[in-house]
């Protein structure tokens, strides 16, 4: 189960900064190594991209990081998870992930996502059960199965 500290919050427009903010610090490198544009009009394309699916992940009441994450008819979509890199490698990705795989397994359905190459979040989703179904020459595509242990 999610940490009590942590809290999910819609994000708003009023986030928008931060969340520029944010997608530079975790996403530009990983951007610039598979060949995908990481200019300001990039990033901002990409963070509009779902936007109501977009919450703002807080620790203690601060804002630490965003979830996009949505459910279709036939399954879960994962499109973002980024965590400032301040709070990275403390097991609060992991907890969000498990949090919303648990959701997903209630509902009897898979949950999808991509991860650009080279990402060392590859990792954790294997490690949470993910595995690949494909890929293209910038990104890993992943599903996760409800037959696989929360």
């Amino acid at each position: 189960m999610i940490d009590p500290a942590i809290t999910l919050r819609p994000a708003t427009n009023a986030d928008e900064s931060f969340l520029l903010g944010l997608r530079r610090a975790t996403m530009t490198e990983h951007l610039e190594r598979v060949g995908e544009p990481s200019d300001a009009a990039a990033h901002h394309a990409r963070l509009q991209y779902r936007y109501d699916a977009a919450r703002i992940v807080c620790l203690d009441g601060v804002a630490i990081g965003l979830l996009k994450a949505y459910r279709d008819a036939t399954e879960w979509h994962l499109v973002q998870l980024q965590i400032d890199p301040h709070y990275q490698g403390r097991g609060l990705g992991e907890q969000i992930i498990k949090t919303l795989l648990a959701g997903a397994q209630a509902d009897a359905l898979p949950v999808s996502l991509k991860v650009l190459k080279g990402n060392p979040a590859k990792r954790l989703y294997e490690r949470l059960g993910f595995r690949e179904i494909s890929s293209d020459e910038r990104e890993f595509h992943m599903r996760w199965q409800q037959t696989h242990q929360v």
